[in-house]
This record gives structure tokens, sequence and C-alpha cells, in this order.
């Protein structure tokens, strides 16, 4: 069984160095053939060339990015790429800097045999960020189910089928929210447990700036039940302070317009025909392995 795990990078090439050292020890069946796609996000630092023994992965490609153009772009991208070039039966997407835990890929193929066809994805139980934002992570699961309806519990880190890369590379929503557009496509899920790793090296990347676009983009996707769910408590919330108006009690409105004029901005990046077109970003590939 083909199995591509694919990893997005700009710049972090010792973590993915470590990354893929990890891969490599891991004690997987030989009925799986492990490969690694990176794609490298138009990096400003090299890579510098290694000599390594990697008897478990059978193959290494890394798909050189011209311009730079963002991680859930970048994925979208790989999924792109493995599906028109690739022989493959499943696909791996994963962070390149060890918040996914790469022993968690054992589990995913465990639970193949025990997921009937479906795509499995890693439900997070368990973060390594800070009490302060592990908090703001849980609003924004709640805030994106009370206005989406999803309660979306997972990342890119996912095992996909065939069958769900070709719905995903189909569809636009893809180019702008990798979890967002995969909750939209496919509504039964296998799911199996995740805890979130710590970097390799460096602070994590994900900043409260990048949660907030991270929940507005996921939201974007179902903008037409956000506009709808918006539209009733504007009207709710207006009936229920209108004898009490302030600028103190507008404040609610006046984050919910925010949050309506964001959604929509960042669903203008979804734009099937980059999607169509974003192999034509690739400058270079390279074979590692």
């Amino acid at each position: 069984m083909k199995i591509k795990i694919l990893i997005p990078v700009y710049n972090d090439w010792q973590s993915v160095s470590k990354l893929i050292e990890e891969i490599n020890a891991l004690s997987i069946s030989q009925e799986f053939q492990i490969s690694i796609i990176i794609v490298d996000d138009a990096s400003t630092h090299d890579r510098k060339d290694e000599n390594k023994t990697l008897e478990n992965i059978y193959s290494i490609k890394i798909l050189c990015m011209k311009v730079n153009q963002g991680h859930a772009r970048c994925i979208a991208t790989g999924l792109k790429y493995i599906y028109e070039k690739e022989k493959f039966d499943y696909v791996i997407p994963m962070d390149g800097d060890g918040e996914d835990r790469p022993q968690e890929i054992k589990e995913f193929l465990t639970q193949i045999k025990n997921s009937n066809g479906k795509s499995i994805v890693g439900e997070r139980i368990k973060r390594s960020e800070n009490l302060i934002f592990r908090i703001c992570y849980q609003l924004h699961k709640l805030i994106t189910l009370t206005f989406t309806g999803k309660f979306i519990k997972f990342g890119n880190f996912s095992c996909l089928t065939k069958n769900t890369v070709e719905k995903m590379i189909n569809e636009k929503a893809t180019w702008n929210s990798f979890s967002g557009s995969l909750s939209k496509i496919e509504k039964d899920l296998f799911s199996v447990p995740s805890i979130r790793g710590t970097r390799y090296f460096g602070p994590s990347k994900m900043s409260f700036f990048n949660l907030l676009k991270h929940s507005l983009s996921i939201m974007s996707v179902f903008r037409t039940s956000v506009l709808i769910r918006s539209t009733l408590f504007i009207i709710l919330y207006i009936l229920l302070i209108k004898s009490y108006a302030s600028l103190i009690t507008s404040i609610p409105l006046i984050l919910l317009l925010f949050m309506i004029y964001s959604i929509s901005s960042l669903a203008l990046r979804e734009n099937i025909d980059e999607f169509n077109n974003s192999l034509k970003n690739i400058e270079d590939i390279k074979k590692v392995k």
C-alpha cells in the first residue's frame, strides 16, 4: 500500500531533517511503502545536503515553489501534485516542525483496516501550548461551532483516501482552508486521538494572530451559515439591548461586523483557477532519495 507523507516547509530544514529521521525509525509494517513529498514554499535558506541511510523510506521528493504561497496553499498544491503525478493509496499531510508527532503515523496506518474506507483525522485531545493559548483555542472551536454548526477538532494531520484527495482538489475551499474544506466535503470521518507535540527547534508559529486567521478561514468556508446565524444574532441582540443602547453594549455588534468583513475578505482566497494552475508554481523537483 503506497503512503505519501506531505510536508510543507519554509526555511525550517533542520526540523524537517529530524522529522524524516524519526519517520524512518518507525517500526512500520512492510505492507506499507512510505514516500515523502516536501513542498518547499520558496525558502530563503538552502537545504544542506545530507548523506543519511533511510532504509525504511522508499523515496523523497522536494517540490520547489517559485513564489511563497503560505501553508494551506502548499498543502493544496502538494495534494494536486500527488493526485496527478504519483501512484498512491493514502496521503498524510503533516507539519514538518514536530508538532504533528511522527509516532502517530503508525496509528493512522493501523486504523486504515478499521476505517471502512473513510479518511482518518487526528482529533486533538491535548495541546502543548500555555494555558491562555489553550483557552483561546477552545474559544475558537466554540465560536466556529456557534456560527457554522461544525465542531472541527482536527488540523492538517490526517490520513486521506484517494477518493477524498480527488474531492479536495476539486473543491476551491481547499485553496484557503484545509480543515474547513475537509469538513465540507466529507461528512463522515474516522478519528483517532492526537496529541499536539512541541516544536523540535524554536517557538511555535501558532500565534494568537495565526489562530484568529485560522478560525476565520474555516468560517469563511461556511460563510452562508455564518451570515444567516449572524443576522439572527444581530436581530435578537438589538431587541435585547434596545432599551440599554450604548457604546459598551454595541461592542459585540462591532466585533461581529468585523468578523463578517474578515470572513468575506478571506473567502476571496478561494480561487479555483489559481488552484487548478498551482502546479505551474513548481520551479523544480528534487529527488533526494
